[in-house]
C-alpha cells in the first residue's frame, strides 16, 4: 500500500478492524499486550455458563476459554452480543474484515493498533476531519484515487516530507484556534 493511502486510511482502517483483534490476539496476552492475562480471574464466566448462542459462536475458543482473561471474555461475549444483531450483508462486511485482518502480518497488526490508538488519542474535531477527509477520498471515482495515489508516489522522499511538513503547520495554524494542537511528524516505519 502507498504512503498516502497508508496515511489516509490508516486510522479509518483500524476503526473497521480494531474490534476483531480480540478475536485474533494469540491466548494469554491481553489487549495491552500483558502476558499471563490467561490466568482465570475472579468473576470470570466459564465455558460451561455460557449460552448455547454463544458457545456456537465461540466455538473457535472452547479448548482455551478458561485460559483467557476475564476483560478478554467480556470483550468476546460483548462481541456475540453485537453478532447477533447484525444483517447478513454486515455479517459478510465483518467476515470479510476479519479474513483481511488475518492476513496481516503481526508487524502491520501492531501498526493498526497503534494508530488506532493515535487516533483516539485526537481531539473529537480532528477525528472528524480525518472521517470527513477518508469519506472524500472513498468518494473519488477509482480512476480519480489512483491518480492521486500514483502522484504521491512519484513525488520524491524529500517532497513527500515538505508536503507533509506544510501540511501539519496550516492544520497547526488553523487548529490553534479550534484548540487542536499539531503534533510533530515522526519517521514512518515500512
Amino acid at each position: 500500500m502507498n504512503p498516502m493511502r497508508r496515511r489516509v486510511c490508516g486510522g479509518i482502517l483500524a476503526l473497521a478492524v480494531l474490534p476483531l483483534s480480540a478475536w485474533a490476539q494469540p491466548s494469554g496476552v491481553s489487549q495491552s499486550g500483558n502476558r499471563g492475562a490467561g490466568i482465570v480471574q475472579e468473576g470470570a464466566i466459564s465455558w460451561d455458563r455460557l449460552t448455547p448462542r454463544e458457545r456456537e459462536i465461540l466455538k473457535p475458543f472452547a479448548g482455551r476459554w478458561d485460559r483467557l482473561s476475564a476483560e478478554r471474555r467480556r470483550r468476546l461475549r460483548r462481541g456475540v452480543e453485537r453478532w447477533s444483531h447484525l444483517t447478513s450483508a454486515q455479517r459478510e462486511r465483518v467476515r470479510e474484515r476479519f479474513r483481511r485482518w488475518r492476513a496481516l502480518s503481526p508487524g502491520q497488526r501492531a501498526r493498526i493498533r497503534r494508530r488506532f490508538e493515535e487516533f483516539r488519542r485526537l481531539p473529537p474535531q480532528e477525528q472528524r476531519r480525518i472521517r470527513r477527509r477518508y469519506r472524500w477520498f472513498q468518494g473519488l471515482p477509482p480512476e480519480r484515487r489512483r491518480e492521486l495515489r500514483e502522484r504521491w508516489r512519484r513525488l520524491s522522499p524529500e517532497r513527500r516530507r515538505e508536503f507533509l511538513e506544510r501540511r501539519r503547520l496550516r492544520l497547526h495554524s488553523r487548529g490553534a484556534a479550534e484548540g487542536i494542537r499539531a503534533r510533530p511528524m515522526r519517521p514512518r516505519e515500512r
